[in-house]
């Protein structure tokens, strides 16, 4: 399949020579492909226009669970092979649905966009696609049957069949480029990623940098209120204290040691204070022990039974940051909150996203609306992040974090 996949970059009429045969026989491959494809389609689209109606029944949602995903799993195929011949990437954007249950997942499929967009893809690749992909095929076969019905024919019906047995050629080589490609950039139209998918996803963008500016204010305002009300005040008084115990040092050296004592312990103070505000900005345990190595340490202190399982390699150090602080969040939230007895989390990383998910066995009720959660969101939204929490009544609670974030292939994932 390596051979047809590659980028179909001529479609004019060309000269007639070896490389334009190797992408003619390529193209015609392609096309063949696509014909094929044309028969899952064909009851796919069947299946998916009677979703609805049957949804009202209840089947239609035990039926949607099959035909969602196969129909997700042709256009895959159809993504790749039209991406491969035009020279790019189709991605999808379907909406999440990880944590939803069984009658809520066809609920959102039923709301996004791009799975309407599917059904519509079903429709072409079973009328105009299969049409625009048989041709070829077409071409390539009419002069050896022309022929064939040319000599058992005879007669002036012989002679027209023999003249398109010798066209069929000429037609199958200026065409087979143009029509190949007509189906890629079709399908690129129907599957690909719309003006409208661009202008929300430019919307969002321009929201999560406004929110991280507020929230990078916020903190540096923090940070200075910290400083100002903490470390600065007590080095303030150390001075202060340095200042009278060298009035004192002559007159009365009592009083001016317990100065300097109160200088001293002053003075540890503060290095404590600028300690807890460095802590604030990046905890030195990220830098000394890693991702893995922080979210252990965090679950030391939790007054419940945390697990951890971690496998993630060594990823930039603001990602990390924000994941620390988010699994902090989430397991402060789950002391505070969820009255329950364990408290588990997971972190891995696929080489391109970095996926957490940090659960209680809880009463549940968690909302994605509190302000702890709309915190931990906001701070993802600055990495193209998002997250899921799943709380029904009851419990148990899990939220699902995930961040877009590559590594090199050397990089290997480490457990603890």
């Amino acid at each position: 399949m390596a051979g047809p996949l590659r980028p179909l970059t001529r479609v004019a009429p060309a000269p007639v020579d070896e490389q334009g045969l190797v992408e003619r026989l390529r193209a015609s491959l392609a096309a063949a492909a696509y014909f094929l494809l044309f028969v899952p389609a064909v009851p796919l689209l069947v299946l998916s226009l009677l979703l609805v109606p049957l949804g009202l029944t209840g089947l239609g949602i035990a039926l949607a669970h099959a035909v969602v995903p196969a129909t997700g799993a042709l256009a895959r195929v159809h993504r790749r092979l039209s991406g491969a011949l035009l020279g790019e990437t189709l991605p999808e954007a379907y909406a999440d649905t990880t944590g939803r249950g069984f009658l809520a997942r066809p609920m959102v499929w039923l709301r996004d966009p791009h799975r309407w967009r599917d059904v519509g893809f079903l429709a072409f690749s079973a009328t105009g696609g299969a049409v625009l992909a048989g041709l070829p095929a077409l071409l390539l076969v009419t002069p050896a049957v022309h022929l064939v019905l040319a000599v058992t024919t005879g007669g002036w019906v012989g002679l027209v069949l023999l003249g398109t047995a010798l066209l069929a050629p000429l037609l199958w080589w200026v065409l087979t480029p143009p029509l190949v490609r007509a189906r890629a950039m079709a399908e690129r139209s129907i599957l690909g990623v719309s003006r409208g998918d661009l202008e929300r996803r430019v919307e969002q963008v321009v929201e999560s940098r406004a929110e991280t500016l507020d929230h990078s204010a916020a903190e540096v305002r923090r940070i200075e209120r910290d400083l100002h009300d903490g470390a600065q005040a007590r080095i303030a008084s150390v001075g202060m204290n340095v200042g009278l115990a060298e009035k004192l040092m002559a007159t009365d050296p009592a009083a001016a040691a317990e100065l300097l004592r109160e200088a001293r312990e002053s003075t540890v103070t503060a290095l404590e204070d600028l300690r807890s505000v460095v802590r604030g900005i990046h905890p030195p345990v990220l830098a000394d022990r890693g991702l893995a190595g922080a979210i252990e340490a965090l679950a030391v202190p939790i007054p419940l039974p945390v697990t951890t399982s971690v496998a993630v390699p060594a990823l930039p150090a603001p990602v990390e940051s924000a994941a620390y602080f988010a699994v902090a969040e989430c397991l402060a939230n789950t002391v505070k909150h969820a009255r329950a007895t364990r408290a588990w989390v997971q972190a891995t990383h696929d080489g391109e996203v970095l996926r957490i998910v940090v659960g209680d066995d809880g009463r549940g009720g968690a909302t994605p609306t509190g302000s702890g959660i709309t915190g931990i969101a906001r701070r993802l939204a600055a990495f193209d992040g998002w997250m899921t929490v799943t709380s029904p009544d009851g419990g148990p609670t899990q939220v699902t974090m995930e961040v877009p974030c590559r590594t090199s292939p050397a990089d290997r994932p480490t457990e603890r």
